[in-house]
Protein backbone atom coordinates (compact mmCIF):
# COMPACT_ATOMS: atom_id res chain seq x y z
CA UNK A 1 0.00 0.00 0.00
CA UNK A 2 1.45 3.35 -0.73
CA UNK A 3 0.86 5.39 2.09
CA UNK A 4 1.75 8.58 3.37
CA UNK A 5 1.03 10.68 6.52
CA UNK A 6 -2.86 11.44 5.62
CA UNK A 7 -3.36 8.01 4.43
CA UNK A 8 -2.42 5.43 6.48
CA UNK A 9 -3.03 2.08 9.08
CA UNK A 10 -4.60 3.83 12.32
CA UNK A 11 -3.65 2.26 16.32
CA UNK A 12 -7.06 0.24 16.01
CA UNK A 13 -5.71 -1.65 12.60
CA UNK A 14 -8.03 0.76 10.70
CA UNK A 15 -7.18 2.32 7.61
CA UNK A 16 -7.48 6.23 8.49
CA UNK A 17 -7.43 8.91 5.77
CA UNK A 18 -7.48 12.67 6.63
CA UNK A 19 -7.52 11.77 10.04
CA UNK A 20 -10.75 10.33 9.67
CA UNK A 21 -11.18 6.33 10.59
CA UNK A 22 -12.63 4.45 7.55
CA UNK A 23 -14.82 2.72 9.39
CA UNK A 24 -16.60 5.61 11.03
CA UNK A 25 -16.83 7.13 7.77
CA UNK A 26 -19.17 4.52 6.19
CA UNK A 27 -21.21 4.28 9.66
CA UNK A 28 -21.98 8.57 9.23
CA UNK A 29 -22.08 8.03 5.16
CA UNK A 30 -22.63 4.39 4.33
CA UNK A 31 -21.38 2.61 1.05
CA UNK A 32 -20.45 3.22 -1.29
CA UNK A 33 -18.37 5.94 -1.15
CA UNK A 34 -16.17 8.14 -2.56
CA UNK A 35 -13.62 10.17 -0.17
CA UNK A 36 -10.79 12.88 -1.30
CA UNK A 37 -7.87 14.10 0.84
CA UNK A 38 -7.90 17.68 1.02
CA UNK A 39 -4.47 17.67 2.31
CA UNK A 40 -3.28 15.26 -0.54
CA UNK A 41 -5.38 17.37 -3.54
CA UNK A 42 -4.01 21.03 -2.00
CA UNK A 43 -0.04 19.82 -1.58
CA UNK A 44 -0.21 18.41 -5.22
CA UNK A 45 -1.48 21.63 -6.51
CA UNK A 46 1.23 23.43 -4.59
CA UNK A 47 4.29 21.25 -5.79
CA UNK A 48 3.08 22.02 -9.19
CA UNK A 49 2.80 26.05 -8.90
CA UNK A 50 5.43 26.60 -6.51
CA UNK A 51 8.03 24.42 -9.02
CA UNK A 52 7.07 26.50 -11.78
CA UNK A 53 7.79 30.24 -9.70
CA UNK A 54 10.91 29.06 -8.54
CA UNK A 55 12.43 27.04 -11.38
CA UNK A 56 10.28 30.06 -14.10
CA UNK A 57 10.02 33.08 -12.25
CA UNK A 58 6.41 32.61 -11.88
CA UNK A 59 6.16 32.80 -15.78
CA UNK A 60 3.14 30.09 -16.10
CA UNK A 61 0.13 28.53 -14.31
CA UNK A 62 -1.17 25.07 -13.50
CA UNK A 63 -4.80 24.30 -14.21
CA UNK A 64 -6.45 21.85 -13.19
CA UNK A 65 -7.61 19.05 -15.36
CA UNK A 66 -11.56 19.15 -14.56
CA UNK A 67 -12.17 15.81 -16.62
CA UNK A 68 -10.52 13.76 -13.49
CA UNK A 69 -12.95 15.13 -10.77
CA UNK A 70 -15.46 17.95 -11.71
CA UNK A 71 -17.86 19.56 -8.51
CA UNK A 72 -18.20 22.85 -7.18
CA UNK A 73 -15.61 22.24 -4.47
CA UNK A 74 -12.85 20.87 -6.58
CA UNK A 75 -12.91 24.67 -8.21
CA UNK A 76 -13.29 26.49 -4.98
CA UNK A 77 -9.72 24.83 -3.48
CA UNK A 78 -8.20 25.40 -6.81
CA UNK A 79 -9.56 28.83 -6.35
CA UNK A 80 -7.89 29.44 -2.83
CA UNK A 81 -4.91 27.85 -4.47
CA UNK A 82 -4.31 30.42 -6.87
CA UNK A 83 -4.33 28.35 -9.72
CA UNK A 84 -6.45 27.68 -12.94
CA UNK A 85 -8.60 25.27 -14.66
CA UNK A 86 -9.25 23.61 -17.88
CA UNK A 87 -12.70 22.47 -18.82
CA UNK A 88 -13.61 20.41 -21.81
CA UNK A 89 -17.79 20.68 -21.87
CA UNK A 90 -20.20 23.50 -20.94
CA UNK A 91 -21.13 21.23 -18.14
CA UNK A 92 -17.37 21.42 -16.30
CA UNK A 93 -17.61 25.39 -17.49
CA UNK A 94 -21.08 26.01 -15.51
CA UNK A 95 -19.74 23.83 -12.50
CA UNK A 96 -16.54 26.41 -12.52
CA UNK A 97 -19.24 29.51 -12.74
CA UNK A 98 -20.89 28.18 -10.28
CA UNK A 99 -18.52 27.66 -7.92
CA UNK A 100 -17.55 31.53 -8.37
CA UNK A 101 -14.05 30.25 -10.36
CA UNK A 102 -12.52 33.50 -12.31
CA UNK A 103 -13.30 32.83 -15.83
CA UNK A 104 -9.71 34.42 -17.43
CA UNK A 105 -8.04 31.51 -15.45
CA UNK A 106 -9.66 29.04 -17.58
CA UNK A 107 -9.29 27.12 -20.46
CA UNK A 108 -11.79 25.25 -22.86
CA UNK A 109 -11.01 22.18 -24.78
CA UNK A 110 -12.91 19.96 -26.93
CA UNK A 111 -12.58 18.44 -30.76
CA UNK A 112 -16.24 18.92 -31.36
CA UNK A 113 -16.87 22.20 -29.19
CA UNK A 114 -21.01 22.89 -29.58
CA UNK A 115 -22.04 25.80 -30.13
CA UNK A 116 -24.03 26.56 -27.53
CA UNK A 117 -20.77 25.54 -25.39
CA UNK A 118 -18.72 28.41 -27.88
CA UNK A 119 -21.10 30.69 -26.87
CA UNK A 120 -21.19 29.83 -23.11
CA UNK A 121 -17.92 30.05 -23.06
CA UNK A 122 -17.30 33.62 -24.53
CA UNK A 123 -20.40 34.71 -22.28
CA UNK A 124 -18.91 33.79 -19.46
CA UNK A 125 -15.30 35.16 -20.11
CA UNK A 126 -13.31 32.57 -20.90
CA UNK A 127 -9.95 33.40 -20.83
CA UNK A 128 -8.34 30.99 -23.51
CA UNK A 129 -10.14 28.61 -26.10
CA UNK A 130 -7.99 25.66 -27.80
CA UNK A 131 -8.95 25.28 -31.54
CA UNK A 132 -9.29 21.95 -32.52
CA UNK A 133 -10.83 22.40 -35.97
CA UNK A 134 -11.31 24.42 -39.20
CA UNK A 135 -15.40 24.54 -38.52
CA UNK A 136 -14.28 25.56 -34.58
CA UNK A 137 -12.03 28.24 -35.58
CA UNK A 138 -14.80 29.58 -38.23
CA UNK A 139 -17.87 29.25 -35.32
CA UNK A 140 -15.74 30.63 -32.60
CA UNK A 141 -14.81 33.65 -35.15
CA UNK A 142 -18.35 34.48 -36.10
CA UNK A 143 -19.57 34.10 -32.44
CA UNK A 144 -16.84 36.54 -31.05
CA UNK A 145 -17.72 38.66 -33.61
CA UNK A 146 -21.52 39.31 -32.63
CA UNK A 147 -20.37 40.03 -29.72
CA UNK A 148 -17.85 42.50 -30.44
CA UNK A 149 -15.10 40.89 -28.63
CA UNK A 150 -11.27 39.35 -29.58
CA UNK A 151 -11.09 35.39 -28.03
CA UNK A 152 -7.55 34.29 -26.76
CA UNK A 153 -6.84 31.05 -28.52
CA UNK A 154 -4.01 28.00 -28.89
CA UNK A 155 -4.06 25.64 -31.68
CA UNK A 156 -3.28 22.00 -30.51
CA UNK A 157 -0.95 20.24 -32.02
CA UNK A 158 -0.03 16.97 -32.26
CA UNK A 159 4.27 17.06 -31.82
CA UNK A 160 4.83 13.17 -33.30
CA UNK A 161 4.99 12.18 -29.78
CA UNK A 162 3.19 9.54 -28.31
CA UNK A 163 3.64 7.89 -24.91
CA UNK A 164 2.68 5.28 -22.56
CA UNK A 165 3.23 4.09 -19.14
CA UNK A 166 6.58 3.07 -18.64
CA UNK A 167 7.83 3.53 -22.35
CA UNK A 168 8.00 6.39 -24.59
CA UNK A 169 8.42 6.46 -28.59
CA UNK A 170 8.53 8.61 -31.22
CA UNK A 171 5.66 8.57 -34.00
CA UNK A 172 4.97 10.26 -37.33
CA UNK A 173 1.34 9.30 -37.43
CA UNK A 174 -1.11 12.09 -37.42
CA UNK A 175 -3.77 9.32 -36.14
CA UNK A 176 -5.67 10.92 -33.84
CA UNK A 177 -8.91 12.97 -33.29
CA UNK A 178 -6.82 15.88 -31.33
CA UNK A 179 -4.83 18.22 -32.51
CA UNK A 180 -3.48 19.12 -36.25
CA UNK A 181 0.02 17.11 -37.25
CA UNK A 182 3.41 18.96 -37.08
CA UNK A 183 5.15 16.43 -39.16
CA UNK A 184 2.77 16.75 -42.81
CA UNK A 185 2.39 20.06 -42.39
CA UNK A 186 -0.79 20.70 -41.52
CA UNK A 187 -0.24 22.50 -37.53
CA UNK A 188 1.41 25.08 -40.02
CA UNK A 189 -1.40 25.66 -42.22
CA UNK A 190 -3.95 26.11 -39.52
CA UNK A 191 -2.15 28.44 -37.67
CA UNK A 192 -1.61 30.63 -40.51
CA UNK A 193 -5.46 30.45 -41.24
CA UNK A 194 -6.28 31.10 -37.89
CA UNK A 195 -3.95 34.13 -37.92
CA UNK A 196 -6.57 35.84 -40.64
CA UNK A 197 -9.10 35.98 -38.47
CA UNK A 198 -9.80 39.33 -36.50
CA UNK A 199 -12.13 37.97 -33.91
CA UNK A 200 -9.16 35.73 -32.82
CA UNK A 201 -5.91 35.99 -30.99
CA UNK A 202 -3.44 33.43 -31.66
CA UNK A 203 -0.99 33.47 -28.16
CA UNK A 204 0.53 29.89 -28.72
CA UNK A 205 0.39 26.31 -29.12
CA UNK A 206 -1.12 23.18 -26.77
CA UNK A 207 -0.08 19.79 -26.95
CA UNK A 208 -0.54 16.75 -24.43
CA UNK A 209 1.00 13.18 -25.15
CA UNK A 210 -0.98 11.13 -23.54
CA UNK A 211 -1.67 9.50 -19.63
CA UNK A 212 -0.07 7.80 -16.97
CA UNK A 213 3.56 9.07 -18.02
CA UNK A 214 6.13 7.97 -15.71
CA UNK A 215 8.99 8.81 -18.10
CA UNK A 216 10.77 12.51 -18.07
CA UNK A 217 12.10 12.32 -21.42
CA UNK A 218 8.56 11.83 -22.92
CA UNK A 219 7.74 15.40 -21.81
CA UNK A 220 11.34 16.88 -22.34
CA UNK A 221 10.93 15.11 -26.07
CA UNK A 222 7.55 17.16 -26.65
CA UNK A 223 8.66 20.08 -25.82
CA UNK A 224 11.44 19.99 -28.09
CA UNK A 225 9.14 19.07 -30.93
CA UNK A 226 6.53 22.27 -29.99
CA UNK A 227 9.64 24.72 -29.72
CA UNK A 228 11.10 23.70 -33.58
CA UNK A 229 7.69 23.98 -34.16
CA UNK A 230 6.59 27.44 -32.79
CA UNK A 231 10.82 28.73 -34.33
CA UNK A 232 9.34 26.85 -37.52
CA UNK A 233 6.20 29.39 -37.33
CA UNK A 234 8.03 32.27 -36.51
CA UNK A 235 10.15 32.10 -39.75
CA UNK A 236 7.67 31.28 -42.14
CA UNK A 237 4.78 33.17 -40.50
CA UNK A 238 6.43 35.80 -38.68
CA UNK A 239 4.28 34.72 -35.61
CA UNK A 240 5.71 34.57 -32.68
CA UNK A 241 4.11 32.53 -29.57
CA UNK A 242 3.81 33.71 -26.31
CA UNK A 243 1.78 30.46 -24.47
CA UNK A 244 2.87 27.20 -24.72
CA UNK A 245 0.75 24.38 -23.20
CA UNK A 246 2.04 21.17 -22.44
CA UNK A 247 -0.84 19.60 -21.00
CA UNK A 248 -0.71 16.70 -18.81
CA UNK A 249 -0.43 13.07 -18.13
CA UNK A 250 2.02 12.62 -15.21
CA UNK A 251 1.45 9.24 -13.82
CA UNK A 252 0.35 8.03 -10.37
CA UNK A 253 0.59 4.78 -8.23
CA UNK A 254 -2.42 2.27 -8.32
CA UNK A 255 -0.19 -1.37 -7.42
CA UNK A 256 2.68 -1.72 -7.05
CA UNK A 257 3.67 -2.05 -10.62
CA UNK A 258 3.92 1.57 -10.77
CA UNK A 259 5.93 3.97 -9.16
CA UNK A 260 5.68 5.20 -5.81
CA UNK A 261 6.03 8.60 -6.69
CA UNK A 262 6.51 11.69 -3.67
CA UNK A 263 6.22 15.97 -3.85
CA UNK A 264 10.42 15.35 -5.59
CA UNK A 265 9.88 13.02 -8.00
CA UNK A 266 6.67 15.23 -9.34
CA UNK A 267 8.66 18.15 -8.37
CA UNK A 268 11.54 16.45 -10.85
CA UNK A 269 9.32 15.83 -13.45
CA UNK A 270 8.26 20.04 -14.15
CA UNK A 271 11.82 20.76 -13.58
CA UNK A 272 13.14 18.38 -16.63
CA UNK A 273 10.29 20.04 -18.70
CA UNK A 274 11.35 23.78 -17.61
CA UNK A 275 14.93 23.15 -18.07
CA UNK A 276 13.95 21.48 -21.70
CA UNK A 277 11.81 24.88 -22.17
CA UNK A 278 15.17 27.34 -21.23
CA UNK A 279 17.59 25.74 -23.20
CA UNK A 280 15.23 25.07 -26.51
CA UNK A 281 14.31 28.57 -26.42
CA UNK A 282 17.74 29.85 -26.09
CA UNK A 283 18.86 27.77 -28.78
CA UNK A 284 16.47 28.52 -31.17
CA UNK A 285 15.99 32.24 -30.50
CA UNK A 286 12.81 32.10 -29.18
CA UNK A 287 11.80 34.30 -26.11
CA UNK A 288 10.24 31.88 -23.18
CA UNK A 289 6.90 31.79 -23.31
CA UNK A 290 4.02 31.72 -20.85
CA UNK A 291 4.01 27.99 -19.43
CA UNK A 292 0.62 26.09 -18.99
CA UNK A 293 0.18 22.72 -17.18
CA UNK A 294 -2.51 20.70 -16.75
CA UNK A 295 -2.43 17.80 -14.04
CA UNK A 296 -5.57 16.09 -12.96
CA UNK A 297 -4.90 12.69 -12.22
CA UNK A 298 -1.65 13.49 -10.53
CA UNK A 299 -3.10 16.17 -8.39
CA UNK A 300 -6.68 14.39 -7.35
CA UNK A 301 -6.11 10.23 -8.35
CA UNK A 302 -4.53 9.09 -4.92
CA UNK A 303 -6.28 11.50 -3.60
CA UNK A 304 -9.32 9.51 -3.52
CA UNK A 305 -10.46 6.46 -1.96
CA UNK A 306 -13.82 4.11 -2.51
CA UNK A 307 -14.97 2.23 0.32
CA UNK A 308 -17.85 -0.32 -0.36
CA UNK A 309 -19.08 -3.15 1.79
CA UNK A 310 -18.88 -6.64 1.38
CA UNK A 311 -21.99 -8.48 0.08
CA UNK A 312 -22.31 -11.87 -0.42
CA UNK A 313 -19.33 -14.38 -0.92
CA UNK A 314 -18.97 -17.05 -3.76
CA UNK A 315 -15.67 -19.63 -4.15
CA UNK A 316 -15.53 -21.52 -7.48
CA UNK A 317 -13.44 -24.27 -6.19
CA UNK A 318 -10.22 -24.29 -8.26
CA UNK A 319 -11.36 -21.39 -10.39
CA UNK A 320 -11.68 -17.92 -8.48
CA UNK A 321 -13.65 -16.29 -5.39
CA UNK A 322 -15.44 -13.44 -5.78
CA UNK A 323 -16.20 -10.64 -2.86
CA UNK A 324 -19.38 -8.93 -3.71
CA UNK A 325 -19.61 -5.42 -2.97
CA UNK A 326 -22.69 -2.57 -3.00
CA UNK A 327 -20.87 -0.64 -5.91
CA UNK A 328 -19.14 -1.91 -9.10
CA UNK A 329 -19.25 -0.50 -12.61
CA UNK A 330 -21.78 2.53 -11.86
CA UNK A 331 -19.06 3.78 -9.50
CA UNK A 332 -16.05 2.61 -11.01
CA UNK A 333 -16.16 1.17 -15.49
CA UNK A 334 -12.53 1.50 -15.76
CA UNK A 335 -11.71 -2.38 -15.43
CA UNK A 336 -14.93 -2.96 -17.29
CA UNK A 337 -13.26 -0.64 -19.98
CA UNK A 338 -9.42 -1.56 -19.89
CA UNK A 339 -9.07 -3.80 -17.53
CA UNK A 340 -7.56 -1.03 -14.65
CA UNK A 341 -5.60 -2.80 -11.84
CA UNK A 342 -6.05 -1.06 -8.69
CA UNK A 343 -4.97 -1.83 -4.92
CA UNK A 344 -7.38 -2.83 -1.92
CA UNK A 345 -7.40 -3.08 1.65
CA UNK A 346 -9.68 -4.36 4.03
CA UNK A 347 -10.55 -1.22 5.84
CA UNK A 348 -11.58 -2.29 9.00
CA UNK A 349 -8.70 -5.20 9.14
CA UNK A 350 -5.88 -3.14 7.08
CA UNK A 351 -3.22 -4.35 9.66
CA UNK A 352 -4.04 -7.92 9.00
CA UNK A 353 -1.72 -10.09 6.49
CA UNK A 354 -3.42 -10.83 2.88
CA UNK A 355 -4.05 -14.79 2.96
CA UNK A 356 -5.77 -15.03 -0.57
CA UNK A 357 -6.38 -13.57 -4.38
CA UNK A 358 -9.34 -13.30 -4.62
CA UNK A 359 -12.07 -10.97 -7.31
CA UNK A 360 -13.83 -8.09 -6.21
CA UNK A 361 -17.48 -8.28 -8.34
CA UNK A 362 -20.25 -5.28 -8.43
CA UNK A 363 -23.85 -5.65 -7.87
CA UNK A 364 -25.02 -5.20 -11.33
CA UNK A 365 -26.49 -7.07 -14.16
CA UNK A 366 -23.37 -7.52 -16.19
CA UNK A 367 -20.71 -10.28 -16.27
CA UNK A 368 -18.29 -7.91 -16.63
CA UNK A 369 -18.68 -6.15 -13.31
CA UNK A 370 -15.88 -6.01 -11.65
CA UNK A 371 -13.25 -3.80 -9.82
CA UNK A 372 -10.90 -6.34 -10.35
CA UNK A 373 -9.62 -10.19 -10.27
CA UNK A 374 -5.84 -10.25 -8.52
CA UNK A 375 -6.36 -8.41 -5.02
CA UNK A 376 -4.85 -10.05 -2.38
CA UNK A 377 -6.61 -9.56 0.96
CA UNK A 378 -7.48 -11.49 4.39
CA UNK A 379 -10.16 -13.92 4.31
CA UNK A 380 -13.08 -11.57 4.42
CA UNK A 381 -16.30 -12.02 5.43
CA UNK A 382 -20.22 -10.50 4.82
CA UNK A 383 -19.97 -6.68 6.10
CA UNK A 384 -15.97 -6.02 6.35
CA UNK A 385 -15.39 -2.67 4.80
CA UNK A 386 -13.38 -2.20 1.52
CA UNK A 387 -11.39 0.35 0.66
CA UNK A 388 -10.03 0.71 -2.88
CA UNK A 389 -7.00 2.94 -3.59
CA UNK A 390 -6.08 5.60 -6.07
CA UNK A 391 -9.83 6.06 -7.18
CA UNK A 392 -9.77 10.04 -7.17
CA UNK A 393 -9.68 10.46 -10.51
CA UNK A 394 -12.01 9.07 -13.52
CA UNK A 395 -14.45 7.35 -11.23
CA UNK A 396 -17.12 9.90 -10.26
CA UNK A 397 -16.06 11.47 -13.24
CA UNK A 398 -16.64 8.19 -15.43
CA UNK A 399 -19.91 7.27 -13.00
CA UNK A 400 -23.30 6.55 -14.03
CA UNK A 401 -26.81 5.20 -12.96
CA UNK A 402 -26.80 2.07 -14.73
CA UNK A 403 -29.16 -0.82 -13.30
CA UNK A 404 -31.01 2.44 -11.77
CA UNK A 405 -28.05 2.12 -9.38
CA UNK A 406 -27.44 5.52 -7.43
CA UNK A 407 -23.98 7.25 -8.17
CA UNK A 408 -22.33 7.22 -4.95
CA UNK A 409 -21.62 10.32 -2.62
CA UNK A 410 -18.39 12.17 -2.55
CA UNK A 411 -17.05 13.31 0.65
CA UNK A 412 -13.68 16.08 1.62
CA UNK A 413 -11.82 14.84 4.63
CA UNK A 414 -9.12 16.68 6.54
CA UNK A 415 -7.86 16.95 10.02
CA UNK A 416 -10.36 14.39 10.84
CA UNK A 417 -13.67 15.97 9.61
CA UNK A 418 -15.51 14.88 6.56
CA UNK A 419 -18.06 17.00 4.52
CA UNK A 420 -20.24 15.97 1.48
CA UNK A 421 -18.82 17.84 -1.79
CA UNK A 422 -21.30 15.38 -3.70
CA UNK A 423 -24.79 14.24 -1.97
CA UNK A 424 -26.25 10.82 -1.53
CA UNK A 425 -28.31 10.02 -4.68
CA UNK A 426 -32.14 9.47 -4.09
CA UNK A 427 -34.95 6.75 -5.70
CA UNK A 428 -36.02 10.62 -6.71
CA UNK A 429 -33.19 11.51 -8.05
CA UNK A 430 -33.39 8.44 -10.56
CA UNK A 431 -37.01 9.55 -12.21
CA UNK A 432 -36.91 12.99 -12.08
CA UNK A 433 -36.35 13.39 -15.59
CA UNK A 434 -38.84 10.59 -16.29
CA UNK A 435 -41.94 11.77 -18.45
CA UNK A 436 -44.99 9.31 -19.49
CA UNK A 437 -46.90 10.60 -22.39
CA UNK A 438 -50.54 11.02 -22.00
CA UNK A 439 -50.65 8.42 -24.08
CA UNK A 440 -49.58 5.82 -22.19
CA UNK A 441 -51.05 6.71 -19.12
Amino acid sequence: MNTRDTLRINQKGHLEIGGMDCTELARQFGTPLYVFDEAYIRRMMRVYQDTINAEYGGHGLVLYASKAFCCEAMYAIAKQEGIGADVVSGGELYTAMQAGFPAEKITMHGNNKLPREIGYALDCGVGTIVLDAYSEADLLEEEASKRGMVQNVLIRINPGVEAHTHAYVQTATPDSKFGFSVADGAAAAFAKYVLQKKHLRLQGFHCHIGSQIFEKHSFVLAVQKALAFMAEVKRTLGFEASVLNMGGGFGIWYTDEDAKLGVEDYRGYLTALISAVKEGCKELGLPLPFINLEPGRSIVGEAGITLYTVGAIKEIPGIRKYLAVDGGMFDNPRYALYQSKYTAVLANRAAETPTEVVAIAGKCCESGDLIGTQFSLPKAKIGDLIAVLSTGAYNYSMASNYNRNFIPAAVLVKDGKAEYIVKPQTYEDLVRNDVIPERLK
